[in-house]
């Protein structure tokens, strides 16, 4: 169950967290990865322990909010192998309310997290249009509750949570299938380095803090949120689409 034999999948953010478990995965699987990232180490680092467990993968640096080098990153791999999942990953975070959030704070987050999704996009479903295909957006519990100081971070994952639903309804009849992910708190690199910039010498203290917010008691590992994602693009799922997973140990429904 779960092959991803002979498919190719195209992931935003693959050098870290999230996007490098799903790209790890994806390969165990047999997909042929292709990672879109900026973080040109991180990705390095996620092609070389693919390769080195058997699987396939190249890595290309890309700005996702730059529609001319998408377009050029895209063509690249689709010259070579028509892409048949995408995985829109690549996102920024912003802590802030309204008011504290200035205007190129905003724009920097539309542009990411918002345009980033639909450059790509945009760019994969011509080729898989032919053939079919799934898309996958990382959303976020921020676009469906309310979370403090995080207004221009849940502006930016509502609107990836509303894409989905139309590029959904638009493309059903090409067999393109576009769900989302809502992940609640998840352990990666980004999570350690926002507790040690915020609050230096307290680091275990609000670590434990953090975990606790989740009815579970701890945060998300990011190889669980990549198993979802596997299942979501796996041919097993293949009467899913227009929908949105939370995977936040019970954040949503059983708030503490």
């Amino acid at each position: 169950m779960f092959s991803l034999k002979n498919k190719t999948a195209i992931i935003t953010g693959g050098g870290s967290g999230i996007g490098k478990a799903i790209c790890r995965l994806f390969a165990q699987q047999e997909a042929r990865v292709f990672i879109l990232d900026l973080d040109e180490k991180g990705s390095a680092d996620t092609v070389e322990q693919i390769q080195k467990a058997g699987g396939f993968a190249e890595f290309s640096i890309c700005p996702v909010d730059q529609e001319s080098a998408v377009q050029k990153a895209i063509q690249a791999i689709a010259g070579r192998h028509v892409p048949d999942i995408l995985v829109n990953n690549a996102g920024v975070a912003h802590i802030g309310n309204i008011e504290n959030t200035n205007a190129s704070d905003f724009e920097k987050l539309f542009s990411v997290n918002v345009k980033g999704v639909y450059h790509v996009t945009k760019a994969c479903i011509p080729y898989m249009k032919t053939g079919g295909g799934v898309i996958l957006n990382l959303a976020s519990i921020a676009a469906l509750v309310g979370l403090p100081d995080r207004f221009a971070y849940s502006m930016t994952k509502g609107a990836v949570a509303a894409m989905t639903l139309s590029i959904a309804k638009d493309y059903i009849q090409y067999n393109i299938r576009c769900n989302s992910i809502s992940p609640a708190r998840v352990h990666t690199p980004f999570v350690d380095g926002f507790i040690a910039k915020n609050y230096p010498g307290m680091e275990v203290e609000m670590f434990k803090k953090l975990s606790a917010s989740q009815p579970v008691g701890r945060m998300a590992k990011p190889e669980e949120v990549a198993a979802l994602a596997l299942y979501l693009c796996s041919d097993e799922a293949s009467f899913i689409t227009g929908n949105d997973y939370p995977i936040d140990g019970g954040f949503v429904k059983l708030p503490v």
